[in-house]
Parts: C-alpha cells; structure tokens; sequence
C-alpha cells in the first residue's frame, strides 16, 4: 500500500486513477443502459430532473458531514475546498477493492496539509457515522416491510447497539489511538468531541433522508403510494441497501447487492417490473450525481493549478 500512496503523489498518476474511476463510474451506468431507457420513459424529463436534484442534494450533504469531523479533528476546510477533496475522492469508489476514494482523499487532503492519518481517520469516522445513522433508518424500514424482511435482516436492529457504543467520543477515540498504534504512525494532534460527531451525524441523517425522497419519487411515479408510511420505508430501505451493499466490500459501491436489498423491500408496494425500474433507476441517477460532481470538483482544481501556474 505505501507503493501505491508514493506512486498516487505523482501528478500523472493521479489523472490516471482519476480517468480510471471515472470510466468505472461511466461503465456503471453504460452496462444497464438497455434498462435506463426503459426506466426513462416511465419517467417525465420535470419528475427525472426532480430526481437528480435530490441525489445531488443528498451527496453534498454526506460531504458536509465528513467536513464536520475533519473539522472536529484540526483540518477546517472551506466548503469550495471541502468539495475538491471530497468530490473527486469519491469518485474513486468505482473501483474494485473498496479502498481508493479513502486512498484518493488522502492524497488529495496532503495538498491541504492535512496528515494523511489525519484523513484516513476521518473517512473511517464519517462512514461510521453513515453506519449508525442509517441503522437507525434500516430499523424503521424493517418494522415497515413485509414479515418475511423481518426474518431475512432482523440483524440490523441487533447490530445497533453495537455502532452505537462505538460511536461514543471516549470508546472512538480509543479505538482510533489503537489503530494508530498498531499501524506504527503518530496519533492524532486532538480527539474527536462530541458536538463534531452530532455536527456529522445530523449531516449524516439528512442525507439518509433525501437519499430516501430520490427513491420514493421515483417509486410513487410508478404506482407506489405517495404517503408518510411509503416515504418511511423509502428512507429506511435506501439505508438498509446502502449498509448491505457496502459490507459486500468487493463489489465496487455495492453494485448489485444495494439493488438487491432495495427490490426486496419495495416488492410488496410495486409489481415485479416497477421495482426494477426504481432500483436501476436510483442507482444510476445516484451515479450520475457522483460523477457530475466530481468532474465539477476537477475542474475547479485545474482552474486553481491554471491560477497557481500564471504568474502573479
């Protein structure tokens, strides 16, 4: 890994991976386009465009959230630079192995000056976060679904607790120290608090909640009920799939298993060819979203490289 982090602090290297990720990212939407145009048509172009506000809304809400812990832990960052860093990490996570939008925002964070345990800590924080916050959502949306959901992921509701405690500033903290230790690197210049880690949360838990609107308008368009109950369950079961589908590590953002999770749960408010238009459908605008972010992110930073080069 220490071979790939040098290699990655070459400029070169980095319009590599960032080419890679985004043909990943690309490839994601392009493989299932035979089903996007069918889901399209279900859709009128005002209700679509709805959709992406929404999915563009809800991932600059998960960036907010990690800002507040990077913020909590010494590194505060404007939002324009926030967004960079983030953005264009993100776009690392369509490439297999699960790892390299952690490895790209440390990289990308080295250019702020940010210790690159600093930022790795932070995005295991954020996750964290993104974990607990939406186990909470999954439980509702387990009390919601039909009986046979309860069975197949009664686990979540056990797994709560757990997130819960670790999610405590003092058992964090300690855990965080450990993994420092372990991974012979200094520890870290101050612990994390606990209003930084309700500031990420709150963020956390508004995404969740929009993340589930993008769904539910998307659902109700093809003949889901639009009403609180079908809302909750929308929230509830984009977190559940989410959770699911990143614990499914070696598929690249969950592709497939999230799609999975969701169909289950939406199976007993859509017919069979509905439920696929919505879960091809979300997953593909919330792809879309990223990638338009992130290349919105790139450019900024070649404007910033362009400004830095010219001379004053």
């Amino acid at each position: 890994m220490s071979r790939v982090l040098s290699a990655l602090r070459s400029r070169w290297a980095r319009v590599v991976f960032l080419l890679a990720a985004l043909a990943f990212g690309i490839w994601a939407v392009a493989s299932q386009w035979d089903g996007v145009t069918a889901a399209l048509a279900a859709i009128s172009p005002l209700q679509l465009l709805a959709v992406l506000a929404v999915s563009l809304a809800y991932v600059f809400l998960t960036m907010l959230s990690w800002r507040a812990v990077m913020t909590d832990l010494g590194s505060r960052l404007s939002v324009r630079d926030a967004s960079r860093v983030f953005f264009v990490s993100q776009v690392g996570k369509y490439l297999p192995g699960g790892v390299w939008n952690i490895v790209a925002a440390a990289e990308m964070g080295a250019d702020h000056e940010i210790p690159r345990r600093r930022s790795v800590s932070v995005m295991a924080v954020s996750i964290l976060v993104s974990i607990v916050t939406g186990l909470l959502l999954a439980v509702v949306a387990v009390l919601l679904g039909p009986p046979e959901l309860r069975e197949q992921f009664g686990w979540v509701a056990w797994t709560l607790p757990v997130f819960l405690v670790l999610l405590l500033p003092p058992v964090l903290n300690r855990v965080l120290g450990l993994a420092l230790s372990l991974a012979r690197r200094p520890a870290l210049e101050q612990p994390l608090t606990g209003g930084g880690v309700a500031r990420s949360a709150a963020w956390a838990l508004a995404g969740w909640v929009l993340a589930g609107v993008q769904v539910w308008l998307i659902a109700s368009q093809l003949g889901m009920d639009a009403d609180l109950a079908t809302l909750a369950l929308a929230v509830g079961g984009y977190a559940l799939a989410w959770i699911v589908g990143f614990l499914a590590i070696v598929v690249p953002a969950g592709v497939g298993v999230r799609e999975a999770v969701l169909g289950a749960l939406l199976a007993g408010q859509l017919d069979a060819g509905a439920v696929v238009v919505t879960v091809l459908l979300a997953r593909v605008v919330l792809t879309v979203a990223d990638l338009l972010l992130g290349l919105g992110a790139m450019s900024l930073l070649r404007r910033r490289s362009r400004r830095e080069v010219l001379p004053g």
